[in-house]
């Protein structure tokens, strides 16, 4: 017997859909994910100089710009390297640390083609391909969805950081 309150009958509030449906469904909001994570990036760097996008704000964490390299590196090694067999190559250290950076807008476009790579490897995964094996260097991820999944909360937390550096480029041009 139900508790007084509840309903003798439960039912799902999620309808049932067909692991196809379902399958397109988690391609689409993943590659939406990403395409507006970087929306929101270009959207923080465009009000930045070329100075401020490669200077810290601050005399600790990293420079927008090297946010931007980190990123580019991230999706193109977990995503590209492991999934879209892209073939690249992974220098991590370099991401932060690189002496002679591209431009912004270089920067920027590196981005680009990245999340690109990434939103049609979302669009060309099948049911199948969510739960395959995955292993790569500085994860333990062992699905490609958890992967995937790490990489979209890893470009949130940029983000994160990203608001902040911009913001206090505001604050210091007293804006």
């Amino acid at each position: 017997m139900a508790a007084p309150g509840w309903p003798v009958e439960r039912r799902s509030a999620i309808p049932e859909t067909p692991m196809s449906d379902l399958q397109v469904t988690l391609s689409e909001v993943l590659a939406n994910r990403f395409a507006s994570n970087h929306a929101r990036i270009r959207e923080l760097a465009m009000p930045m100089s070329e100075t401020q996008f490669w200077t810290k704000p601050f005399p600790y964490g990293n420079s927008f710009g090297h946010l931007v390299l980190h990123l580019t590196g991230n999706l193109n090694y977990y995503i590209g390297a492991q999934i879209a067999n892209t073939g690249y190559v992974r220098d991590r250290e370099r991401e932060f640390t690189q002496a002679d950076p591209p431009s912004r807008d270089e920067a920027l476009k590196g981005l680009d083609s990245a999340v690109g790579m990434v939103v049609e490897t979302m669009h060309a995964q099948s049911s199948e391909d969510w739960s395959k094996a995955y292993s790569a260097v500085g994860t333990s991820c062992s699905a490609r969805l958890d992967i995937v999944l790490q990489c979209v909360a890893h470009m949130q937390h940029h983000i994160g950081q990203m608001v902040y550096i911009g913001c206090e480029w505001q604050r210091q041009a007293g804006q």
